[in-house]
């Protein structure tokens, strides 16, 4: 408990001096004022934000795509993962495969992906989708290689098959690593889903409220606004997934004597 007010107290001081030094620099004159507000009046406008229908309807289409674009990551590398890591010969046949998608970026698929889908939700999902495959599948496949082999071996020696195996031992152990990898893939998905509303400019979101405002003129403090309300947006994901995997997870250890 000590550790985990030290660790808020010390994240409040990070962001206190950050902004301290955001408001100096803004007030400074090092840049121009149009380009660089002070913190306070950023701040300021992104609590305004939140009165605005228009502005919530935006940031609720893109949490929208990242729980849509997450949750088939999810439903498509877990069950890939445990059949990789489970089967080896299945692993060897589509390892080269996986290895040649894995470094594709996501942006530069949004072209070709907008061709195949048009210009809505499902093109964002898509992409948040491919690009949070990632983590959850390595994590889950690397998780499996961890199991005790003697708790494997024990349930063995009494005649339990490989899917009771699977289910009593190795699902269960895995599951940290997999919530590791959900974290990773959550924080990803975040920045694909508003990555993908700026760079195509089409459609509802809080990517295309920060791509329009920079065209506008003196548009930065919107464009800061909006990119503070994805900063904590994703500290709130975050924050809400380690609280989630210290519960469920406690004796860990990187959770234990932390729940």
């Amino acid at each position: 408990m000590r550790n985990r007010r030290q660790e808020l107290l010390l994240g409040a001081v990070g962001v206190l001096l950050a902004l301290g030094v955001c408001e100096a620099v803004g007030r400074a004159g090092l840049v121009r004022r149009s380009y660089l507000p002070p913190a306070s009046e950023v701040l300021a406008r992104a609590v305004e934000l939140a009165g605005d229908p228009v502005f919530l309807d935006g940031l609720g289409a893109t949490v929208r795509a990242w729980a849509l674009g997450l949750g088939l990551a999810c439903a498509i590398a877990v069950p890939l993962g445990l059949l990789l890591g489970s089967v080896p010969v299945v692993d060897e046949a589509v390892r080269a495969i996986v290895e040649f998608l894995r470094p594709l970026p996501s942006v530069a698929l949004i072209p070709l992906v907008s061709l195949l889908l048009g210009s809505g939700t499902e093109t964002k999902v898509a992409l948040i989708t491919y690009a949070s495959v990632w983590p959850i599948l390595f994590n889950t496949v690397y998780g499996l290689g961890e199991t005790d082999p003697l708790a494997k071996d024990t349930l063995r020696a009494f005649g339990f098959g490989r899917l009771s195996v699977l289910l009593r031992v190795e699902l269960p152990a895995t599951a940290p690593f997999i919530a590791a990898g959900v974290r990773i893939s959550a924080a990803i998905a975040l920045v694909l889903a508003v990555a993908t509303e700026i760079l195509a400019g089409f459609g509802e979101g809080l990517g295309i409220f920060i791509a329009q405002s920079g065209l506008a003129t003196d548009g930065s403090r919107d464009v800061l606004a909006g990119v503070v309300w994805a900063g904590a947006l994703g500290l709130v994901i975050n924050s809400a997934l380690v609280w989630g995997e210290r519960w469920l997870f406690p004796w860990t250890a990187e959770h234990r004597g932390m729940r």
